[in-house]
C-alpha cells in the first residue's frame, strides 16, 4: 500500500502568517509532526511573509487570500472551492479571525474542524465582549474540538462559550530548549546592535507592536527609570524587537524623553535567540496573553523576566521565584520591578536559572507536539 495515502492532510488557517507566537506554534507543528503521518497546507486570510521560510518540512503548500478589511464573506466561494480541491482531513483554525472558516469546512465535508484559541483579540483584551462570545457560540456547532493554550482561555471556552470538557483540550505552548539556551559567552555582539552586552545592561522585549502587546508602556517605563535614576543612563539600554502599528508611538515616546540614542528598535529579526542572549532582563508588558512564546524563549535563555500578570503568564512565571509579576498597565510597579533586577544581580541570576529549569521541566516543545498529534488524528475530537 502507498503510505502517502495514509497521511493526514491538515489545512492551518490563520489571519496572517508572519512573525508571531501562534504562527511559531504552527511552524513547530509542521516541522515536528511525523512526516509519514501528516502533510500540511498553510492558508492565510490576508498575507504570508518570509516567516514561512522557518518551515523546514518539504512539500508544504502556502495560500494567501489577500482579504481586504472587513468580513471575509466575499472570499467564501473561493475558500469553499479550495477546501473541496485540497480535500483535507483536518482544518485547524487559529483565533477568532479564522473561526468563520469552520462552517465552510463543515460544508466542504472536512471530517475534523479543530479550533485553537491562542490569545485575546486586541479589541477584547480580557475576553469580556458579549459580541465575541455570541460569535464563538454561533460557530460552536461546526467545531469538532477546541484547543486552548492557557488555563485562562480553557476556562473561557467553558464559562463564556459553553464548550463541554470533552470537546476542549489544554495544550500550553512549548519552546525549543536547544535552540533557546544560554549563550556560552556574554558580549559576543549582535549584528546591527549599537549596544554591547559586556558594557551595557540591556532591557528587552520581542513581539508585534500592536495594542494588546503594549510596548509603549515599556518605552514610558524606560524613560521613567532614567529620569528617576540618572546614574542608570551610563549602563541601561532598551531593545525592542518587532514591527507593527505602535512602532511610531514608541519612537515618539523615546524621542520626547531624549532617549532615542539609548534604545534600539530594529524591527522584525529572525535571530531572536541571539537577541535574547544579549539581554540582562526580558520584559513582557502585554495587556493580555495566551501563553507567550517569547516569554518562554527568554526564560529558556536563563533570563530574569518582568511580566504583567495577565492570561497564561502567571502559569509560567511564579513571582519571586523565576521572575517578577506586575499588574497590567502599572508603570510604577514595572519600573520598580526592573530596578530591583538591575540592583540585585544575585537575585537576577537565581531567577534566571529557575526560569530555565521551569521551561525545561514543563514547557518542552516535543511535549506540545505530542499532545496535538492525537487531536489531529481524531482520537480526541468528538
Amino acid at each position: 500500500m502507498n503510505t502517502t495515502q495514509l497521511r493526514r492532510r491538515i489545512v492551518h488557517v490563520v489571519y496572517s502568517f508572519s512573525a508571531g507566537g501562534l504562527e511559531n506554534v504552527i511552524v513547530q507543528l509542521i516541522n515536528r509532526l511525523p512526516a509519514d503521518q501528516f502533510e500540511h497546507v498553510v492558508m492565510a486570510l490576508t498575507t504570508i511573509s518570509d516567516f514561512k521560510n522557518r518551515i523546514t518540512q518539504p512539500g508544504v503548500r502556502f495560500i494567501e487570500l489577500e482579504k481586504q478589511p472587513g468580513h471575509a464573506v466575499p472570499l467564501y466561494p473561493r475558500i469553499y472551492k479550495l477546501l473541496r480541491e485540497i480535500k483535507p482531513h483536518v482544518v485547524h483554525t487559529c483565533n477568532l479571525a479564522a473561526l468563520e472558516v469552520t462552517p465552510l469546512a463543515w460544508l466542504a465535508r472536512v471530517p475534523l474542524r479543530i479550533h485553537a484559541e491562542h490569545g485575546w483579540d486586541s479589541h477584547d483584551p480580557k475576553g469580556m465582549s458579549k459580541k465575541y462570545r455570541r460569535v464563538r457560540k454561533l460557530y460552536r456547532p461546526f467545531v469538532s474540538h477546541y484547543v486552548a493554550v492557557s488555563k485562562d482561555l480553557f476556562r473561557y471556552l467553558a464559562d463564556g462559550v459553553g464548550i463541554p470538557q470533552c470537546r476542549r483540550t489544554l495544550i500550553v505552548n512549548g519552546v525549543d530548549t536547544d535552540a533557546f539556551r544560554p549563550a556560552d559567552a556574554i558580549g559576543v555582539g549582535l549584528s546591527g546592535c549599537p549596544f554591547s552586552a559586556a558594557e551595557h545592561w540591556i532591557i528587552g522585549t520581542v513581539g508585534r507592536m500592536q495594542t494588546v502587546k503594549n510596548q509603549p508602556m515599556l518605552a514610558r517605563v524606560f524613560v521613567r527609570l532614567i529620569n528617576e535614576h540618572p546614574e542608570a543612563r551610563y549602563r541601561m539600554r532598551l531593545v525592542m524587537v518587532g514591527d507593527g502599528p505602535l512602532k511610531k508611538e514608541v519612537e515618539q515616546i523615546l524621542s520626547r524623553g531624549g532617549l532615542q540614542d539609548l534604545a534600539w528598535l530594529p524591527g522584525t529579526r529572525s535571530d531572536v535567540a541571539d537577541v535574547l542572549n544579549q539581554l540582562r532582563c526580558f520584559v513582557l508588558p502585554s495587556q493580555a496573553e495566551g501563553t507567550s512564546c517569547t516569554l518562554q524563549e527568554a526564560m529558556s535563555c536563563r533570563l530574569p523576566v518582568v511580566a504583567t500578570a495577565v492570561g497564561g503568564t502567571p502559569e509560567v512565571v511564579q513571582h519571586g521565584r523565576n521572575g517578577q509579576l506586575v499588574p497590567a498597565d502599572d508603570e510604577a510597579a514595572m519600573a520598580e520591578a526592573i530596578w530591583t533586577v538591575f540592583l540585585d544581580e544575585s537575585m537576577a541570576i537565581a531567577q534566571g536559572a529557575a526560569a530555565r529549569k521551569t521551561v525545561v521541566d514543563h514547557f518542552g516543545l516535543q511535549a506540545m507536539v505530542d499532545q496535538y498529534s492525537p487531536i489531529f488524528l481524531g482520537s480526541l475530537a468528538t
